[in-house]
C-alpha cells in the first residue's frame, strides 16, 4: 500500500503562501534585506501579484518538496524568490552558480 503525497495546493498552504508574501511585504516596506529573493539577493516587486511576473514574489521551499514532502508546510522552510529564479532553480540545489551578491561596478 502506497502512500499518497502531501496535496500541494491545499487551502492550508493557499493560507501559508498568503500569509507568507505579507510578511514579505512588510519586511520590504520596511526595507529589511530578509524580503529580497534569497537567490539572486535582488528586490522583489511586492507590488505586482504574486507570481504573475518574472520579478514578482514566489514563495521558494529551500528544500524542495519533491524531495521532502514533510517540509511543504514548514515556514522554516519558505525563502522568498523571485519568481523566474524560482522557476530557473526548480528542484535543484541553491550552488551559487552564478547567483549571488553583485560584484561592484569597480571591481
Amino acid at each position: 500500500m502506497s502512500s499518497a503525497p502531501i496535496r500541494a495546493n491545499s487551502r492550508r498552504m493557499h493560507d501559508l503562501r498568503t500569509e507568507f508574501f505579507e510578511e514579505g511585504k512588510h519586511l520590504d516596506a520596511e526595507g529589511d534585506p530578509e524580503a529580497n529573493c534569497h537567490i539572486c539577493r535582488g528586490r522583489i516587486d511586492y507590488d505586482a501579484g504574486a507570481g504573475t511576473t518574472p520579478e514578482s514574489h514566489n514563495l521558494d521551499h529551500y528544500y524542495p518538496v519533491s524531495t521532502h514532502p514533510e517540509l511543504q508546510e514548514d515556514w522554516d522552510n519558505f525563502r522568498h524568490a523571485h519568481t523566474l529564479c524560482n522557476q530557473t532553480r526548480g528542484a535543484g540545489a541553491i550552488d551559487g552558480g552564478g547567483l549571488g551578491e553583485p560584484l561592484p561596478d569597480w571591481w
